[in-house]
């Protein structure tokens, strides 16, 4: 048993969507998550500049004893996830990748799009996930250009983000998609415009928030780290931001913004 905190890292506000389903799934587990804010939003960066980030996130989060590190980022795992691992091995790293196995399984027509960041859709890590478990279905990969920013801003709901969304998702599903994976933690904050663009069309929109919460469900097992059963967890929020973020962090985890 160890009830020390598991950190979750990400660019910015997307990670809090693997937040919530830890927090939903891990009830006795004290969470503390790092939002980088700073230097958001990570899809153009290179991968050297990724890399710093993430480091320094996982440094800053090991110093403040966490047991475990998520990497909530799809673009920060693409990038870093292997320099993570190697320099970090006394420790447990999850990271994420697109849910394209599943969405694959879905997929009547054969075609599924991958919505993520222009650097997870070009990174070698992506090539290799998509190579290895698309099997006969095409797979279309597809910038969500703008989703980040918005998400980042609290427009979700405005006007604007909806036409943004629908000039992204309305060609996908004329191109014969019918499951469309969101490879960004960011995006799921868009899932209810997604929707509405999606509207009675048979389009199924998929990611891996479920898949993260039972691998860190398992490891906590495996490496005997799991909290004791009645803990009172914690919940802290972090970023290399300023204090308004910070804020901003706790508020959007809990759904008050």
């Amino acid at each position: 048993m160890n009830n020390s905190p598991i950190g979750i890292y990400d660019s910015g506000f997307g990670g809090l969507s693997v937040w919530r389903e830890l927090y939903r799934a891990l009830p006795d587990e004290s969470l503390i998550y790092l939002g980088d804010g700073k230097n958001c939003p990570y899809g153009g960066l290179s991968v050297q500049q990724i890399e710093r980030f993430a480091i320094e996130a996982v440094e800053y989060l090991l110093e403040r004893g966490c047991k475990m590190i998520v990497v909530a980022c799809n673009t920060a795992t693409a990038a870093a996830i292997a320099t993570l691992r190697k320099r970090f091995s006394h420790i447990p790293i999850v990271g994420l990748e697109p849910a394209v196995k599943p969405a694959c399984k879905l997929s009547k027509t054969g075609r599924v799009a991958v919505l993520a960041t222009e650097s997870s859709l070009r990174s070698e890590k992506f090539r290799r996930t998509m190579k290895l478990y698309s099997g006969d279905v095409e797979v279309v990969p597809v910038v969500g250009r703008g989703f980040v920013e918005a998400v980042e801003a609290s427009q979700e709901q405005s006007e604007a983000t909806r036409l943004l969304v629908a000039n992204v998702i309305e060609p996908v599903i004329e191109q014969g998609v019918d499951v469309i994976v969101l490879g960004c933690t960011h995006y799921p904050f868009l899932r209810s415009v997604m929707r509405d663009v999606v509207g009675n069309r048979n389009v199924a929109i998929i990611d891996s928030g479920e898949a993260v919460g039972k691998r860190v469900q398992s490891l906590l097992e495996r490496y005997d780290i799991r909290a004791e059963e009645e803990h009172e967890p914690s919940y802290e929020f972090l970023t290399f931001a300023d204090e308004d973020y910070r804020e901003r962090l706790r508020m959007k985890a809990f759904g008050e913004e």
